[in-house]
């Protein structure tokens, strides 16, 4: 059940409060008795419970006198008191993490191989984004058909914006697709492809039908690639992360002569 301490209230500022609402105008020393606040902890209460403007007070009539403000509009007040502070939480642990970004910069490359993998539509995507994510230099995406297990609708909303992301710091991006695949993309996806991509000289994109596999280039080091589950072959099972320069190279030598017959694309 909701109290007034979710909205930052402690329990004998909301006692005092409520109580008001039922005295009507009222001394500290009548509040107190009808709140169950100690004697000596009313004044402080009242204090709080005004700098909050929940409470408003005659100050001319001895003793002084508090009348409780009606409830709409002090819950409007507690809820917007505490908008204010989500904010500018949401503000102090973005500065921290612009902070920790600069501090945990990644060490020189580790040359040795290294691979892990992710099972399942989700973890499929978390995994891709996340290495997206990590490109520094150049990013190479191959796309065949859509498979069904994906909202590619959505998930290239969330694809579109990281490599938007990765542009921004100086990636280079290359991505060839499917025309089924293309054909599957929201209209949203390709307005902002004109909109915020199509002009850069440092991304292109193109379709070609020779297109049978799903998988991404990272930084000529690093493979991504989507794997078809072996019961269905219209559905993806997973993907494996590779991290392995020379077949990372071998793999690119692959690319280039589909990537050199293929038509740029045109939404």
């Amino acid at each position: 059940m909701a109290t007034l301490r979710d909205l930052g209230l402690s329990e004998y500022e909301a006692r005092a409060y409520r109580a008001l609402l039922n005295t009507g105008p009222t001394t500290a020393k009548e509040l107190s008795r009808a709140s169950d606040v100690p004697m000596g902890r009313i004044y402080d209460v009242l204090n709080s419970i005004e700098q909050y403007n929940l409470v408003r007070s005659q100050t001319a009539s001895r003793p002084k006198k508090y009348v409780a403000v009606e409830p709409a509009t002090a819950l409007d007040r507690l809820l917007d008191d505490k908008k204010r502070e989500l904010e500018e939480k949401a503000e102090q642990y973005e500065s921290i993490v612009d902070e920790l970004s600069d501090e945990l910069e990644a060490a020189e490359p580790v040359e040795d191989q290294f691979w892990t993998a992710a099972v399942g539509p989700e973890e499929t995507i978390d995994l891709l984004l996340e290495r997206l994510t990590a490109a520094d230099r150049h990013i190479v995406m191959v796309a065949a058909d859509p498979s069904p297990q994906i909202d590619i609708r959505t998930v290239g909303e969330e694809v579109l914006a990281n490599l938007e992301d990765a542009l921004d710091r100086g990636v280079e991006v290359d991505v060839l697709m499917s025309r089924d695949l293309v054909d599957s993309l929201s209209p949203s996806v390709g307005r902002r492809y004109q909109r915020a991509l199509q002009s850069r000289e440092d991304f292109a994109v193109r379709t070609s039908e020779d297109v049978t596999g799903t998988f991404d280039i990272i930084d000529d080091v690093e493979v991504c690639i989507q794997v078809p589950n072996p019961l269905s072959s219209g559905e993806a099972f997973g993907m494996i992360d590779l991290k392995d320069p020379e077949f990372a190279t071998d793999v690119h030598d692959e690319f280039l002569p589909r990537w050199e017959e293929a038509t740029a694309l045109e939404f």
